[in-house]
């Protein structure tokens, strides 16, 4: 982590040994890393209070369900901003430069420089 790295507590995460933070990073209060996968947070990106970072999931068939969970990483490029109460999951890469809206879930991809919100990650417009 990085030594100008600010995370406001309280702080939850299942490891802490698989989370990257870059220069000049917020993390506001309240925020929850499951970061078995790997979570990487580029320099001087803001994460608003009680956003939800998970890297870890279980399989889809009932059969399998149970028996083993599955990772995937978080990445966070440079100067993006995660609006509060967000849920970034498995896998997503979210670009420089971009806007997560408050309460978003993103299930995939952000592009670089674009604004997504609401229910089903809307791409708003680009920046």
């Amino acid at each position: 982590m990085s030594e100008n790295a600010l995370v406001h507590a309280p702080f939850h995460c299942d490891y802490g040994l698989d989370t990257s933070l870059g220069e000049r990073v917020f993390v506001g209060h309240a925020c929850s890393f499951l970061d078995l996968g790997g979570i990487s947070v580029g320099a001087r990106t803001m994460i608003s209070p009680r956003v939800t970072l998970v890297t870890e999931g279980h399989p889809v068939e009932l059969a399998q369900r149970y028996d083993f969970i599955t990772v995937a990483p978080i990445v966070i490029e440079e100067d993006v901003w995660i609006g509060a109460a967000a849920t970034i999951l498995p896998g997503v890469r979210i670009g420089r430069g971009a806007v997560v809206g408050a309460g978003t879930v993103v299930a995939k991809d952000v592009a670089p420089m674009t604004v997504v919100t609401g229910p089903g990650q809307r791409e708003r417009r680009r920046l």
